[in-house]
């Protein structure tokens, strides 16, 4: 009997309806640097001639266990969010802009609507971000992934005049550490958000809790904030020394990455509300603090270092940028961070 390759179970029409789909959806993120439509080999990206010293600063990242709750729900249409979310907010912290955006999803089962709904979120994702989504790969995998599920990985690029790479080198005791607040999870620590919010308590996605103000499957699986915008903006008026995104690893790991040699930060844990899924689950799983702040974000999503003299006018640009900045930290001699 002749076997074909739908036979084995991967569709090529499938493929072919899914790139339909999300045509537009991928459009919808062109600059005028894109030289190529949807269908190449290849994503073509003319650079600007602006740079002196042009820099590329590239990063790549996945969405982690947050994808089960998109599997449990069968909602699709925000997890390419956090994708773009994990990789952009990363390379803006070097003072990149981000350019373009390519993405690796591969699945169980080709189902077209479900690929083009996650494309959407990615393409929604890059909008925010400014970058263009100009190329991708769709896997077909049967037999590696289960029918329903999928993996998700993205790969952002971005531009920097080498002059003006934000590496923390100019950093003093006394500067002020500013952070920018959450979404709430992000797209971090959801093997232990499920193990607490989920297996350990027996609760569903659809249980509403008051004092999260939605269902826990809502909280769960809320997009990951893009930073894009306001940090590029604040570059451009303020000299900021040092930059954080709080991801894996939380404020205890992800600060001091952005700190030289010999200076820590001191960290008033007072000057911001923890949100309610955080403590939730602190109090459910009998988590100790030093974990939480480890694994979470705990409601920090960015952090800025600036010189004193300059704090008060990055928290205006902020506010004026419809932030909610929070002072809540300074430079100090030492390492690590310190909690006050």
């Amino acid at each position: 009997m002749a076997n074909t390759y739908r036979d084995a179970g991967v569709d090529i029409d499938a493929g072919n309806e899914a790139v339909r789909l999300l045509r537009d959806h991928v459009r919808s993120t062109y600059r005028p640097e894109v030289l190529a439509d949807i269908g190449g080999f290849g994503g073509l990206f003319a650079l600007k001639q602006q740079y002196r010293e042009p820099v590329l600063v590239a990063g790549t990242d996945g969405v982690g266990t947050k994808l089960r709750i998109a599997f449990l729900l069968d909602k699709h249409d925000t997890i390419g969010q956090d994708a773009v979310a994990m990789c952009v907010n990363d390379i803006v912290v070097q003072g990149a802009e981000p350019l373009f955006f390519l993405d690796y999803l591969a699945v169980g089962k080709l189902q077209p609507e479900k690929v083009a709904a996650i494309v959407s979120g990615i393409a929604a994702g890059c909008r925010m971000a400014g970058c263009a989504l100009i190329g991708g790969e769709t896997a077909e995998m049967p037999g590696f992934y289960a029918e329903d599920e999928y993996d998700l990985a993205g790969f952002a690029v971005g531009i920097a005049e080498r002059s003006r790479i934000v590496n923390g080198s100019g950093t003093q005791v006394g500067d002020a550490v500013i952070g920018l607040p959450s979404s709430g999870l992000h797209s971090n620590g959801y093997s232990l958000a499920r193990k607490v919010l989920l297996e350990q308590t027996g609760w569903s996605l659809s249980l509403y809790r008051s004092e999260l103000g939605k269902t826990i499957g809502e909280e769960m699986l809320t997009p990951t904030r893009i930073y894009v915008s306001t940090v590029l903006k604040l570059l451009t008026k303020v000299n900021v020394c040092g930059m954080a995104h709080i991801t894996g690893g939380g404020l205890l790991e992800n600060i001091p990455r952005a700190l030289p040699a010999g200076l820590g930060v001191a960290i008033n844990k007072n000057s911001w509300q923890v949100p309610a899924v955080f403590k939730l689950m602190q109090e459910l799983g009998q988590i100790a603090e030093q974990e939480m702040f480890r694994t979470f974000n705990m409601g920090i999503g960015y952090v800025f270092i600036v010189p004193q003299q300059e704090r008060e006018l990055a928290l205006s640009l902020l506010q004026e940028a419809g932030e909610k900045p929070l002072l809540i930290g300074e430079v100090i001699s030492g390492t690590g961070v310190q909690f006050a």
